[in-house]
């Protein structure tokens, strides 16, 4: 299940951030996901690989993830172990690409308002607000939907479709 809470520190990125800077094309045919991950980011950050600790978040401005429909964007988020990425939008495919594989994004129309580097950030899943620990400010985050939600506690579509097929009241 998700974790109510989820906290992190924030690595602050601005607009349309795209797949090709999330994972940079010269690392195409790179295959293993563990070696994929060092090149996380690197296309929009020099200091993100040596800053990042697992469990910290990526926060962008609007449109994260437009650009290419590369899967390989949101697997080298999720096993660097990035705690979720919250923006003020995302690319559509890159959505959808990244919830398919376990990763958590969270729609924070304000985020820019209450985002700084290397701040502490808790999102509270049921309160849908995102807060700086740094500063007391907050502001509101969408809901993720009930199917999205249950995918993300499957740990990605095919666990869930396993799941299903393994048990159909699942």
């Amino acid at each position: 299940m998700m974790e109510r809470f989820i906290e992190g520190k924030m690595h602050v990125f601005g607009d349309n951030i795209d797949t090709d800077q999330i994972y940079p094309g010269q690392y195409l045919d790179v295959t293993d996901h563990e070696e994929m991950a060092r090149y996380c980011l690197k296309g929009a950050s020099a200091e993100f690989e040596e800053a990042f600790i697992k469990g910290d978040m990526v926060v962008a401005g609007k449109n994260f993830g437009c650009g290419s429909s590369r899967e390989n964007a949101a697997i080298a988020l999720k096993v660097r172990g990035v705690g979720c990425v919250v923006a003020k939008s995302f690319g559509r495919i890159f959505y959808r690409n990244a919830i398919n594989l376990g990763l958590l994004l969270i729609v924070c129309p304000k985020i820019d308002e209450i985002a700084q580097m290397g701040a502490s950030l808790r999102i509270d899943m049921d309160q849908h607000t995102a807060m700086n620990l740094e500063t007391g400010n907050s502001a509101e985050i969408e809901p993720v939907s009930d199917y999205a939600m249950k995918i993300l506690n499957a740990g990605g579509i095919k666990s869930l479709l396993r799941d299903e097929e393994m048990d159909p009241t699942v």
